[in-house]
């Protein structure tokens, strides 16, 4: 399929390009920056929610799945951007959040105006709270006085779970993705998806020692997967082109890849690599071998709108360790996903003050520390949770100013960092698609694979010699070729790929 040789780009629409001055990016300014992305080889956008929204999750609470917010643009924008991508041979999918609705749909709004209404039972209603707790802090329960009960959240309070056993949701959300199908677009990214449904019994989840909640009976539960063959069953008669991937709320790699089994998703999220916090050689080579072993071909990345730039994160500012990371995502067995500005090596943005602060996640963060500890130390603990890091605008033009948010961190590098990913693509788009990968190998800090025809040696330690396998040819890196090519000699942090000579 298309997607199996794909190059990613997941453009976060309110960071990305501002076309009319209002310091929000909105689908014209992803239109104008699609030769740019042509350029430097992306062959496919994944959109996060453009849907119309209270904002309270920054679009991940939806208020009306088949429009567009205004801040965004129009449909028939929309429709331009799909058309204008189709020309230039760029796919288009979309972030579709089917978990949970905004307070503010129309169907919650319903269901909530009476026990006796027909959507009540659209959404999950209680009479009396569990323990269960949302994510975003706090319990997942919200008593709703004007018909004594509680409605389910897993997420923030104004983030309402959809009932998936009743089946009018989900002919529901079938009628919504045929909607954007019928628009042109390619494929869907589907939003904590293994949080879909939970346990009819209500069950409390146990508690830990450590005073944290084991989500036992709201998450991950039988019969899930069920529902969702049935949705991507669906899906693929429509068109069996159309590419599913699951965002899974786990860095578990046996969990995550239960969720790509026959019949189920095309690939699923690897936040096992993809959120790690530091750099870690051995976990990465060890998930590194399990995932090459996997039958449906995992994804890789390092960046996304939920978690601090790796520039930061992994690369701790140091740009040869930026270009080893970029080889292992790139000239690898995987699907690649780049997130907006890693290109161009852009660092965080951290807020400095409250005010400052867009994502309820680390709001919430903040109030609770507050309380425990002062102010100072909320902002701080706050920052280490606050997802904003990774969504500042992106600097495109050095006279910039700040828009909704704050703006990424320029690198310096920028220039050379973008170069990097280019050469790497035009490589990956030569020699790909890489299929197997075999001997895989951490020595110290150099962690060494082949593909089909490639030798790949990333070395993030001190100056080494590495043996070859074969007759071999320098085509990317610095490593300097011993005369009778047995060896090759990498200077500190540097990187050496080699093409078996035939």
């Amino acid at each position: 399929m298309w997607w199996e040789n794909a190059v990613f780009y997941e453009i976060y629409i309110a960071s990305f390009a501002d076309s009319d001055g209002d310091g929000i990016g909105d689908i014209n300014g992803i239109r104008k920056k699609l030769p740019y992305l042509k350029e430097f080889g992306i062959d496919a956008l994944w959109l996060t929610p453009f849907y119309p929204s209270p904002r309270v999750d920054n679009g991940y609470d939806v208020s009306d799945y088949c429009a567009i917010d205004p801040q965004y643009g129009t449909l028939a924008a929309f429709d331009l951007l799909v058309e204008e991508a189709h020309q230039l041979e760029m796919r288009i999918i979309i972030d579709v959040v089917v978990n949970h609705t905004s307070t503010k749909h129309p169907w919650f709004i319903e269901s909530a105006s009476g026990k006796e209404h027909p959507k009540r039972d659209w959404y999950i209603w209680r009479d009396q709270p569990n323990n269960w707790e949302s994510f975003f802090g706090g319990s997942a329960w919200k008593y709703d006085a004007a018909t004594d009960q509680y409605y389910y959240h897993s997420f923030a309070e104004e983030q309402a779970d959809l009932n998936w056993q009743n089946q009018e949701v989900k002919q529901a959300v079938f009628d919504v993705l045929q909607f954007w199908l019928g628009r042109g677009v390619d494929g869907f990214r589907f939003d904590v998806i293994n949080n879909l449904t939970v346990s009819d019994q209500f069950i409390d989840n146990p508690v830990r020692k450590d005073g944290k909640q084991d989500h036992c009976n709201d998450v991950n539960q039988p019969g899930i997967k069920h529902v969702l063959k049935e949705l991507n069953q669906w899906i693929k008669t429509v068109d069996p082109s159309i590419f599913t991937v699951a965002e899974i709320s786990s860095d578990q790699l046996a969990r995550i890849n239960s969720y790509t089994e026959d019949g189920l998703f095309d690939t699923a999220f690897h936040f096992n690599l993809g959120s790690m916090e530091e750099l870690d050689l051995e976990k990465l080579t060890r998930d590194f071998k399990e995932m090459s072993r996997q039958k449906k071909i995992p994804t890789l990345f390092f960046n996304s709108h939920d978690m601090s730039r790796s520039w930061q994160r992994l690369a701790k500012e140091n740009r040869d360790i930026y270009r080893l990371l970029t080889v292992f995502l790139l000239i690898n067995r995987g699907i690649p996903f780049l997130f907006q500005g890693e290109e161009q090596g852009v660092g965080d943005y951290l807020p400095q003050q409250l005010a400052d602060i867009r994502d309820i996640q680390a709001k919430n963060k903040y109030q609770e520390e507050l309380i425990l500890r002062g102010k100072s130390h909320a902002l701080i603990m706050a920052n280490q949770v606050n997802r904003d890091r990774s969504r500042g605008m992106l600097p495109w033009l050095s006279n910039q100013q700040s828009g909704w948010i704050g703006l990424a961190a320029v690198n310096q590098e920028a220039k050379g960092i973008l170069a990097d990913y280019q050469n790497l693509i035009r490589l990956q788009k030569t020699e790909g698609p890489f299929t197997a990968i075999r001997n895989i190998e951490l020595t110290g800090d150099c962690l060494s694979y082949q593909t089909e025809s490639l030798q790949i040696i990333l070395n993030f330690g001190q100056p080494i010699k590495h043996s070859l396998e074969g007759n071999r040819k320098t085509i990317f890196g610095n490593g300097m070729l011993s005369e009778d090519g047995h060896w090759v000699h990498l200077p500190a942090k540097a990187c050496w790929i080699g093409k078996e000579q035939l």
